[in-house]
């Protein structure tokens, strides 16, 4: 037993994702681990035997847990991975459970501008940086310097945004000679390949400016999101990615499906681009929705919808 390493996190068998999950929605985790830090989680994931399915959540934006459930270990890093400094070489980092919003805010207060547009992107830093993240314009790539990430192994690595292909929604660890490309997916922070790598941290290049003024950009930023997104009820964001030259919400209006119902699931009245839990959801009822959009908008208007959402998990 004196040789067994010393986890300071807390494990939970059996634990319903849908506390976890913006949503609201999905069945449980097998089983779940909330880190107490970077170095418990590099243990944690060291001592797990090679077999171990192994996800990780942040805020639980863009992810839909099926009603049956996850197999293997979850790791949720919000409230855990949230450290977030000003380097002595002008970079902010911020590890990969901390709210985007929180790092535009802390950016804003140090007088460092550029990052306002990721107070309106409801998830994590690990999120942002897995799926390049964006809204209004701006991506998190375009202010990102360099990222740390933490091996199945338990290693630590750095690697500089040149490392990765980077455009609209997509990032691809390039050819290392290895096992050729490897994908991070949405939502799960994970590099498809072996070992598997997940990013754990972020250091952020942005400019000195007037942190008032940037408040002010943010605040009119969340104003128009409010104004234009259903946010009084639980939902993952956009659903579905825009294709080029337009934007999914359109195409999905102009098919009439807005206000489309299935059990508990809506898509939303408000922007048709949103799904929204208005009591009840299972996650069967919001696949279905995902599904009937985008078949409709296939056989309508010849159009094939790439989803932004990770669905994970067993069916019932």
């Amino acid at each position: 037993m004196e040789s067994l390493p010393v986890f300071r996190g807390e494990l939970r068998l059996n634990e319903p994702m849908a506390r976890y999950t913006t949503w609201k929605a999905g069945g449980a985790a097998e089983r779940l681990y909330v880190p107490a830090d970077l170095a418990d989680l590099a243990l944690f994931l060291k001592s797990l035997p090679a077999a171990e399915a192994v996800t990780m959540v942040g805020l639980g934006s863009n992810l839909l847990v099926r009603d049956g459930g996850i197999r293997g270990t979850v790791v949720v890093l919000h409230g855990a991975l949230t450290e977030l400094r000003l380097e002595d070489d002008g970079r902010l980092y911020a590890e990969a459970g901390v709210p985007d919003a929180k790092v535009a805010r802390f950016a804003s207060r140090h007088g460092l501008v550029g990052a306002e547009f990721l107070a309106g992107i409801p998830g994590t830093v690990g999120g942002a940086l897995a799926m390049n993240a964006g809204c209004y314009g701006a991506e998190t790539w375009q202010v990102v310097d360099e990222v740390l990430t933490l091996g199945r192994d338990g290693e630590l690595r750095r690697r500089r945004g040149g490392d990765y292909d980077i455009g609209y929604r997509h990032v691809k660890l390039k050819d290392e000679g290895v096992d050729g490309r490897r994908e991070i997916h949405p939502s799960s922070f994970i590099l498809h390949s072996c070992p598997e790598e997940w990013f754990a941290a972020a250091w952020f290049k942005l400019r000195p400016g007037d942190g008032e003024e940037a408040r002010k950009q943010m605040k009119a930023l969340l104003e128009k999101r409010s104004a234009s997104q259903p946010l009084h009820l639980p939902n993952a964001g956009s659903v579905f990615r825009n294709p080029a030259g337009d934007f999914a919400g359109r195409l999905i209006e102009a098919c009439g499906l807005k206000g489309r119902r299935i059990g508990g699931a809506r898509i939303s009245e408000k922007h048709a681009n949103f799904i929204v839990n208005i009591g009840g959801a299972t996650a069967a009822d919001i696949e279905g929705l995902i599904e009937l959009v985008r078949k409709t908008v296939t056989k309508e208007c010849g159009v094939e919808l790439v989803s932004e959402v990770k669905i994970i998990g067993d069916k019932a």
